[in-house]
């Protein structure tokens, strides 16, 4: 058994228009469905439940900028519908669609670091590889 190696930095980054415009040390995923009972009169326990919406919010720590995205004079606050990849040894999970909700910045003046970002994202996928 070929062992791949954990994921580094690089493989968890920020996507515009399929180029890497950021890499991320860390993130915290969470979805959650808007599932809901369906109820029936006469009975004690519902009968079925239906499936809602799927909602993604991830929590970025530590976003570096690269250095093309530097020279292109990104801002973090005017990111839009950008994509979140996340490469891990067996598969990749992709975030598109991608508005961010929260933005917190540390450090010092000049530096093309952001601390926390927090993403909603329309859509998640897995590709196997």
């Amino acid at each position: 058994m070929q062992v791949s190696g954990f994921p580094t930095s690089s493989d968890i980054y920020l996507e515009v228009d399929g180029k890497k415009v950021a890499v991320v040390q860390s993130y915290t995923a969470k979805s959650t469905k808007t599932s809901r009972t369906v109820e029936a009169f006469g009975e004690d326990q519902p009968v079925a439940t239906i499936p809602g919406q799927r909602n993604h919010v991830v929590e970025l720590t530590r976003l570096y900028a690269t250095d093309e995205a530097i020279r292109d004079g990104i801002d973090f606050h005017e990111l839009e519908d950008f994509s979140l990849v996340i490469c891990k040894p067996d598969r990749k999970v992709i975030y598109s669609g991608c508005q961010w909700s929260a933005i917190g910045e540390t450090g010092t003046l000049g530096d093309m670091v952001v601390e926390k970002v927090t993403v909603v994202a329309a859509k998640r996928i897995e590709t196997k590889g």
